[in-house]
């Protein structure tokens, strides 16, 4: 192998390590809204913005990963988005609302370009291990959301650093990453880089559309549910910290779903039939949060657990598998992840001023509902076997 290329072995490594950083940013804010909205004074609306925030900054920003890729080399796009998500996280806590936004807004930027970068980089130079490095993706993703979510407040409260230090100590990971990513930063030889500029037009393609809302109706509820769960369950009568414990352990049970959909859908014809069943889980579970029971509610999360895994690993399979041409894969991702979130930064912020509006939490629940009824239909669309 040639001393510019680096070896198979660190470039999946460096993948892992990536991706276990692409979600602990935001997971780790929901369990500690209580904390951050009494300290700085927030109103439930602007706390609901914290989470929606990120998801601005992805929609916007991703739109501009793949000429950022294209410009520095997809190895050292991916770097400077790790290094941005890291200023991010250590300036959100250094002072009052202004850079907690501020800082929060640049956590969104640096994730957006090494996570829509990471699907095309994947499928070029891995493209043997296309199943498996989506679903290791994904579960990474999803692991390390359950843990930020699960021992957020715990770091918080028991190491006595506040919900400062326990958002901060997330950036241990990123700069681990940062070094261990290092040998990516050499530029491939020729043909190992996508080139981008023979990219069919995805902004006209109706599939492109299908998967895109399909990626936007995921988003909502995950980003929504991330944000908001805790503080539902507080409400309810459950501690600070096992609303945050059943939302690591929803998390954890999203693995299983996260490392196995991408397998099971590279060996289908079409996927639709996959997504409807994961659909009619994320109603049924929806449904059984209107009952306030323990056990049902850990029942319900367990089921919505295993649909939030397989849909995220469904729509970054579905990024690869409904594109032909490598450059469409980014081109699609990019606009997946850009419309896609911008439907998904509606769902946090609206929900949080409806209930300074209605004071109700059962609003939360008929909102995610409505979003699973339009993620199966969108879903079985875009599951169909074609080609943008």
């Amino acid at each position: 192998m040639s001393k510019s290329i680096p070896s198979q072995s660190l470039l999946i490594t460096g993948i892992l390590l990536i991706s276990i950083n692409l979600r602990t940013s935001i997971a780790s804010v929901g369990p500690l809204i209580p904390f951050i909205r009494e300290d700085l004074g927030l109103s439930n609306g602007l706390a609901g913005f914290l989470t929606t925030l990120p998801l601005l900054t992805f929609a916007t920003f991703s739109l501009f990963a793949p000429s950022i890729g294209k410009k520095l080399g997809m190895g050292r796009a991916v770097f400077l988005g790790i290094a941005i998500l890291t200023v991010g996280v250590i300036i959100r806590v250094l002072g009052g609302i202004e850079l907690l936004l501020f800082g929060t807004a640049l956590t969104g930027i640096g994730i957006v370009i090494a996570n829509v970068l990471i699907i095309p980089l994947i499928k070029v130079r891995l493209p043997h291990k296309l199943g498996l490095m989506t679903a290791l993706l994904a579960t990474m993703m999803s692991l390390f959301a359950a843990v930020a979510a699960g021992f957020s407040v715990p770091i918080a409260v028991d190491l006595g650093i506040g919900w400062r230090g326990s958002l901060s100590s997330w950036a241990v990971f990123m700069v681990v990453a940062l070094l261990f990513w290092i040998p990516q930063l050499t530029r491939p030889k020729a043909g190992t880089q996508i080139g981008l500029g023979q990219a069919k037009n995805v902004w006209k393609s109706k599939l492109a559309w299908q998967v895109t809302i399909f990626m936007g109706c995921q988003s909502v509820m995950y980003f929504t549910l991330t944000a908001w769960l805790p503080d539902m369950l507080v409400s309810r009568g459950w501690s600070p910290v096992e609303a945050g414990a059943v939302s690591s352990i929803m998390q954890l049970i999203s693995l299983v779903g996260s490392y196995f959909a991408p397998s099971i859908l590279i060996r289908l014809k079409q996927q639709s039939g996959v997504i409807l069943v994961v659909g009619l889980g994320y109603i049924v579970g929806f449904l059984g949060l209107f009952l306030d029971s323990e056990l049902i509610t850990y029942l319900c999360l367990a089921i919505i657990g295993l649909g939030m895994g397989a849909s995220l690993s469904i729509a970054y399979t579905l990024i690869s598998l409904r594109t032909s041409e490598d450059q469409t894969t980014a081109k699609l991702s990019a606009m997946v992840q850009s419309s896609g979130y911008y439907l998904a930064a509606l769902g946090p912020i609206l929900f949080g001023i409806s209930l300074d509006i209605f004071g109700s939490w059962n609003i939360l629940i008929w909102f995610l509902i409505f979003f699973s009824i339009l993620f199966t239909a969108f879903g079985m669309a875009a599951g169909r076997d074609l080609k943008i």
